[in-house]
């Protein structure tokens, strides 16, 4: 209903024909643009009290109410019925004087796929076909380490197929690259049943709702069925899973099992805005972290922006718990729900460690700013990464080294160079692996960083400030002995990144550090180790081809392997290149290069 206010008009006789319900009501200017949304339990009390003050608590209510023409209500059944319109109201119209939340975005979900052998990956759309959806979540992060930690303990299919029983019997299908190296046990030509694949679907639902402790019985009780039959191996494989499992559940914060399913909620707030953090518990466990931001308009109370912060991401990840623990009261908004304010306990631990996580998201809010006010992009980020990595220099100088071979066969190594925070790519180099037979990651990166760092000792070019080693422990400890050979430890610092969690190990420290996911110090080191990989990768492929093998183009003074490449990915073959004219030469590798590369085909024409 819409009521017409002006200021000459009788307000007051206005305001009493509201009814006296729970509702929402809506705020115009004499231009009909909406000001403000607003909830009430009584909506004649509530509207009336913008009226009836002769001092202002605040200036920018006296504003908002000056500006006020007209008045649009809605009456709901309940005051939570209230917030939650309110809530949606809100956000779509985002009014000028209404609060802004700064995290509007579509949540991912998990998604088990309804389907014969179902598919198990992330989603930001929920399709009503009858695939089960968890979440959603609020943390990309977390559906990555959810969906990793899955992938590690079984073998499921990545392809569309339609695995149906008369398809596979029909044979239409072949096994991928997918079943060659691991990743599935081809189900698709009847190598998998489907009781083993539903039984593996059984327990990724339990670890998703995070029932660890059930999915960890029962591999337990299959290895032990394998060793009493002296299947070793396999009994050693489902031991594996239950260490994978052990390791994924050590980092979760355990507080009390008999905490089964209640949601977190604390809120810091200064003049300006809210910073609201959210926990997800179940069984004990926090298996969702988020934090929120609310930018205050109208100076709101802290419960006020509490409850619309609880209202939104309850609504938007559609919540089941039916408890909630809260620094305020907020009974009068959620009746329907155990509202607990605890003074003592494991949940005032919880919300206690809430609120450390809502100051911490502050802090660092507060301290990007400062630094980006301070500093170049390039400066603060090294200036991050020399606090984040415990360094003793800036390091202006950062080398990353990676291996690479495909299925077992040509193994190679990159090092990739970056100054300043960006790449220096005429400095980044390749190595064909010399002394080391067979496939052996640890020995290979041995070999190259010993090599790398012998010549630029040799040479006494400067060493950079940072290695950083594609890999855990293992390859860490290789590359740690060739700088023990060339007596640098201590010299360089050097850490290794591991890539299924992006752990980060230091040398001779057992445990890993886990960096902020959203941190400039580990977005740079992982564009340093992706640009590693990218560039391993690419020489491979090119070696693998046969082109540079047979190639005599690495016999010609001053055509490196990075030339050798360009050409390669230009002219596609040896024919074509010694084909080429000088100008398309140079337009590749530039006047002096192409005119040694003409020359040497002359010569050989001979």
């Amino acid at each position: 209903m819409k009521l017409k206010m002006t200021h000459n008009s009788d307000i007051s006789s206005l305001i009493r024909s509201l009814p006296e319900q729970a509702g929402v009501y809506q705020f115009y200017d004499k231009n009909d643009e909406l000001l403000y949304i607003g909830k009430a339990k009584n909506l004649k009390k509530r509207v009336s009290s913008y009226f009836s003050r002769n001092k202002f608590e605040s200036f920018k209510i006296k504003v908002l109410v000056d500006r006020i023409a007209d008045l649009k209500y809605i009456v709901v059944d309940t005051e939570s019925d209230a917030l939650l319109l309110e809530n949606n109201l809100i956000k779509k119209h985002q009014p000028r004087y209404n609060i802004l939340l700064k995290d509007d975005k579509t949540f991912p979900w998990i998604c088990v796929k309804n389907e014969p052998f179902p598919r198990v990956f992330s989603t930001r759309t929920v399709i009503n076909d009858g695939s089960k959806y968890y979440g959603p979540y609020t943390s990309a992060y977390a559906v990555k380490v959810l969906l990793n930690l899955i992938r590690q303990l079984y073998q499921l299919r990545t392809c569309k197929l339609a695995l149906t029983e008369e398809n596979i019997e029909a044979g239409k299908f072949k096994v991928c690259l997918e079943y060659h190296i691991g990743n599935c046990k081809a189900p698709c030509v009847g190598l998998q049943t489907q009781e083993a694949y539903t039984n593996s679907i059984q327990q990724i639902r339990n670890i998703i709702k995070g029932n660890l402790t059930d999915v960890v019985i029962h591999l337990k009780r299959e290895m032990e069925q394998r060793a009493a039959l002296f299947q070793f191996e396999e009994a050693n494989q489902f031991k594996e899973k239950i260490d994978i499992l052990s390791r994924y559940q050590s980092k979760s914060t355990i507080v009390n099992p008999a905490i089964y399913d209640v949601e977190v909620f604390s809120i810091v707030s200064d003049e300006k805005e809210a910073f609201i953090n959210y926990l997800k518990v179940v069984k004990g466990a926090i298996i969702q972290a988020h934090t929120v931001e609310i930018r205050k308009k109208l100076d709101e109370e802290d419960v006020e922006l509490l409850a619309f912060a609880v209202t939104d991401i309850r609504n938007r990840i559609e919540s089941k718990s039916r408890e909630l623990i809260v620094p305020l009261d907020l009974k009068s908004y959620y009746p329907e729900l155990r509202i607990t304010v605890p003074k003592r306990g494991d949940k005032l631990k919880l919300l206690e460690l809430s609120l450390r996580n809502a100051k911490s998201y502050k802090l660092e809010k507060i301290k990007r700013n400062a630094t980006r006010k301070t500093a170049e992009p390039g400066e603060r980020i090294l200036k991050a990464v020399q606090a984040d990595f415990r360094l003793k220099e800036l390091p202006k100088h950062i080398e990353c080294f990676d291996n690479s071979n495909m299925q077992g066969s040509e193994p190679v190594a990159a090092c990739v160079v970056f100054r300043n925070g960006k790449p220096s790519k005429k400095e980044y180099r390749h190595y064909n692996i010399k002394e080391v037979k067979g496939i052996d990651d640890f020995a290979s990166m041995q070999e190259v960083v010993y090599r790398r760092y012998l010549r630029l000792v040799n040479e006494k070019q400067a060493l950079p400030q940072l290695i950083v080693i594609d890999g855990g422990k293992g390859q860490l400890s290789a590359a740690l002995s060739s700088l023990d050979r060339l007596k640098l430890r201590g010299q360089i610092a050097i850490i290794g990144i591991a890539k299924k969690l992006e752990e980060i190990y230091f040398p001779e420290d057992a445990v890993p550090l886990y960096i902020d996911k959203s941190s400039e110090s580990l977005k740079l080191i992982q564009n340093l180790r992706n640009e590693a990989h990218r560039f391993g990768i690419a020489f491979h492929r090119l070696k693998r081809s046969g082109s540079m093998i047979s190639s005599s183009l690495e016999e010609i003074p001053g055509i490196g392997n990075s030339s050798i490449e360009k050409l390669f990915k230009c002219f596609k073959s040896m024919e074509e290149i010694r084909n080429a004219s000088l100008e398309e030469l140079s337009a590749e590798v530039g006047h002096s290069r192409a005119r040694k590369i003409e020359d040497h085909f002359k010569k050989a024409a001979r």
